[in-house]
Formats: C-alpha cells, sequence, structure tokens
C-alpha cells in the first residue's frame, strides 16, 4: 500500500537583493538643522520659528536611505520531484547543503505549502525536523509530551500508556516539570525524539537534528528506528551518516539542487552520492557560498593549507607538522569567539573535530578581519580525500557553519618514519611500543 505519493512537486522562494545607494545620516541631519538655528538666531529679519529650524528637509529623512534599488530572484529549492513511498519502507533522503532535503521534509510535515505539485499521505505523521519543533516553550516537558500527542490525534489515555516509556528513553525524569525553555538542546532533542518515537505514527519523518546529540545517544535512537521499522511503520530518514542511512535504510533518494538524481536502494544511492556528489567542490568561492548556517556576524570565506615549510599547498603528507589558516570578516568586533572543524573521510565516516574551546584558546576578541590558525604537529591522517566543515560561534551563538566548506587531499607521507603507512584505520594514534622482561622474584 502506498502511504506517500509525490507529483512534480516544486517549491520556489523569492530572493530580494537590496543595493543601498547615498543616505542621510541623522548626524547630517542634525547638522543641518544647527546651521539654520544658527542663522536664524544671527539673523533679526527671520520670521520663521524656531521648531521649523530643527525639523529635516524633505529630501533627507532622518537615518534612512534616501533611495534603493532591489532585484528580484526567484530560487527553486525543489523542482518537478516526484516519488512514492510504501507502507514499512525505510527512505533515506541524502544529498548535500542546500539540495532541498529539508524543503522537502517539511512539505511532507504540512509545514510548508508547496508552490506547484501534490503530494499524499495516508497515516498519522510525527516530525522531528529542528529542536524544539513543535513544542511550547512555557509548557513543561509533561505539558508537552500530552501536547504533542494530541496534535498527533491522540487521547489522553493512549498518550498515558506511553508516557513512562517516553520519559525513561529521554532520560530527563529530573526536569520533567521544568518548562522547556529552560532545557539544553540536547535536553529538547532527547525529549521530541521520545515524543516522535514511542507515540505510533505511521509515517516518522526525522531530520538531520540527531546530530545534536553525543554518541551514545545517536546510538539509542538508531536502535530505536530499527525497532519502529520492524513494525512495519514507515521512515523518512534525512543523514549525512551515510552509513546509518545505508544500515537503517531499504531505499535510498539522492538529492542535488532541487531534484531527484537517484532513487533505489540505499547501498546504490550511498555509492552514488559518494562518488558523485560528496567530494565534489563548489566551482563558487567560499565567500560567496550561501548554502551556511548561523548568524552570519562572522563568517569563514577561505580556507587555506600550508605544509610544514609554511609554504601554501593544495595536498599535505600524513604525519607531516602543518597548519590550517581560516580567514573570517566579521561585520564588527566581536568577544568570546570559538572555532571547531570537523574532518570527515570519502565515506562521509565523521572522524575528528579539533575545537579551539577545547583547547581552551578561545578568543576573547577578534577584529573585523583576519585568520584564525590551527596549527597541527603531525597529521594523523592515512592518504586519501577528506571533507572540512568549519563551524564559528560567539558567545555560544553559532555564527557560521559551512558543510564541506574544502576539501583536504593527503598524498603519501611516513607517519612513524619507518617505511610502513598504517591502512589499518583513517586515523593515526601517535604512540610508540617497547618490551618489558618479566622479572621474577623468588618468595
Amino acid at each position: 500500500m502506498t502511504v506517500i505519493k509525490v507529483e512534480n512537486l516544486s517549491k520556489k522562494y523569492i530572493l530580494r537583493h537590496q543595493q543601498r545607494e547615498a543616505y542621510t545620516a541623522l548626524r547630517d541631519v542634525m547638522a543641518h538643522g544647527a546651521k539654520r538655528l544658527g542663522a536664524k538666531l544671527l539673523s533679526p529679519f527671520t520670521v520663521r520659528s524656531s521648531r521649523s529650524a530643527l525639523r529635516p528637509p524633505p529630501s533627507a529623512p532622518c537615518a534612512m536611505p534616501s533611495a534603493h534599488s532591489s532585484s528580484r530572484e526567484d530560487f527553486w529549492a525543489l523542482k518537478d520531484v516526484s516519488f512514492e513511498v510504501k507502507q514499512g519502507e525505510r527512505v533515506g533522503i541524502i544529498g548535500r547543503n542546500g539540495a532541498g532535503k529539508s524543503t522537502l521534509l517539511k512539505i511532507l510535515s504540512r509545514i510548508t505549502e508547496p508552490t506547484t505539485g501534490s503530494v499524499k499521505i495516508r497515516g498519522r505523521v510525527a516530525s522531528l525536523l529542528e529542536v524544539g519543533t513543535g513544542f511550547h516553550p512555557e509548557l513543561t516537558g509533561r505539558e508537552n509530551v500530552y501536547l504533542n500527542g494530541a496534535i498527533l490525534g491522540m487521547g489522553k489515555a493512549e498518550i498515558k500508556k506511553k508516557f513512562d516509556a517516553i520519559v525513561d528513553f529521554a532520560e530527563i525524569e529530573k526536569f520533567l516539570d521544568t518548562p522547556v525553555k529552560r532545557y539544553s538542546s540536547g535536553m529538547y532533542v532527547r525529549l521530541a525524539f521520545a515524543v516522535a518515537a514511542h507515540l505510533d505514527p505511521e509515517l516518522l519523518i526525522i531530520d538531520e537534528v540527531l546530530a545534536v546529540g553525543d554518541g551514545a545517544f545517536q546510538k539509542k535512537c538508531l536502535g530505536k528506528m530499527s525497532d519502529v521499522a520492524r513494525e512495519g511503520r514507515t521512515i523518512l530518514f534525512v543523514s549525512h551518516n551515510m552509513q546509518a542511512v545505508e544500515t537503517l535504510c531499504s531505499k535510498g533518494i539522492v538529492l542535488n539542487r532541487g531534484r531527484i538524481e537517484v532513487n533505489t536502494n540505499s547501498a546504490e544511492a550511498v555509492n552514488y552520492y559518494l562518488k558523485n556528489l560528496f567530494m565534489m567542490e563548489s566551482t563558487e568561492s567560499l565567500k560567496d557560498r550561501t548554502d551556511r548556517r548561523g548568524n552570519g556576524s562572522i563568517r569563514v570565506i577561505s580556507i587555506v593549507f600550508y605544509n610544514e615549510e609554511g609554504v601554501r599547498v593544495n595536498s599535505l603528507k600524513s604525519g607531516e607538522r602543518c597548519r590550517i589558516d581560516f580567514e573570517y570578516e566579521a561585520t564588527r568586533e566581536l568577544t568570546n569567539v570559538s572555532i571547531a572543524f570537523t574532518v570527515r573521510d570519502a565515506s562521509a565516516q565523521y572522524l575528528f573535530r579539533p575545537s579551539s574551546e577545547d583547547a581552551g584558546q578561545d578568543f576573547e576578541v577578534v577584529p573585523k578581519h583576519g585568520y584564525l590558525r590551527c596549527r597541527i604537529p603531525r597529521l594523523p591522517l592515512v592518504p586519501g580525500r577528506y571533507r572540512i566543515t568549519p563551524r564559528l560561534t560567539s558567545n555560544s551563538v553559532e555564527e557560521d557553519w559551512v558543510e564541506g566548506a574544502a576539501v583536504l587531499i593527503v598524498a603519501g607521507g611516513d607517519f612513524f618514519g619507518s617505511g610502513k603507512m598504517s591502512l589499518h584505520s583513517p586515523v593515526i594514534l601517535d604512540h610508540s611500543w617497547s618490551l618489558q622482561e618479566y622479572a621474577y622474584v623468588d618468595t
């Protein structure tokens, strides 16, 4: 039985690019008014009142641009998307940032209306798209469980029957009667996922929001989704974790620039994505990338690699001393800035995440333009291609996050100086070995 049928689905957004022309600032208006007032006081023949002298001239509105010109651009987040999902299928939706994955899920969850096309859904839908989606911040965790259940069309008795299992899974019993606006992002996600997974929806839609949790929580969630799938319910799962998609899902849909490129089994979809899209370097500069998250008060505009001689290079060697410069631009001088970047291999597996915060080296004040430099004494990667995703925060608020902002190529190298290259794992642990002879003591 078909539970989701999408036909010729498209979603258009209108982007407006505003160009500011010359404007009159407040200080100019005040200066002009002062001159007029001074002229009046010095001239005994002036008949205007002082009130009119303080009024800004009609052609110079106070602190507002005198003119604007704007251009309009149509952006199609989705274009002519069609597919069907049968009952009990587990579908992974994958693609680069900006491919249209989240837009598609929002339309399927009835949060956003499509521009053209149709969507037919059979059954009760539970969605977990963003941290706190569907929660009322002023209500407690307990009240939000009942609220979400009611939104799903469940009665109070049915929710009460599942309540203990939800609380046990979320591990927030201590904070159950605390307003959720005081929850951390991890607590939000634990409770939201527990509600979505335990209230027996026929269709479970989950976005990359699980990335907020720690490793143990993600493993727990994937286990629960496997249980849900075995019960014959339908799952739509968006993730950058290709191993999770391939393990959990039976089918895979690859989106690219708002269109479906592949709709097949999960293994073939993951293989296509990794081979054709994952390592695809954008033709536009990092500075011009629009598929980024954050407030934007500070943004990474270039990433440059330097070898141990301090020479700018396109590839590095395993085990060599190197540095990575993250050039940034800020709209103003910022305080308490931290930077981190994740490294993923060609299979999209997460490897490690260097962080200025973890190293205790956050930046108290940063100017409007500069470089945040990371020095690595010995590059712990085997030969291959890796994606670098930087994240900037200021006072713990996310300012910039760009998936796959740069590709790092590691070519050759001799990490241990032994003439041998470790091929057993992508990350090399710096270590040494010794033999200690057992000393027998006659008692």
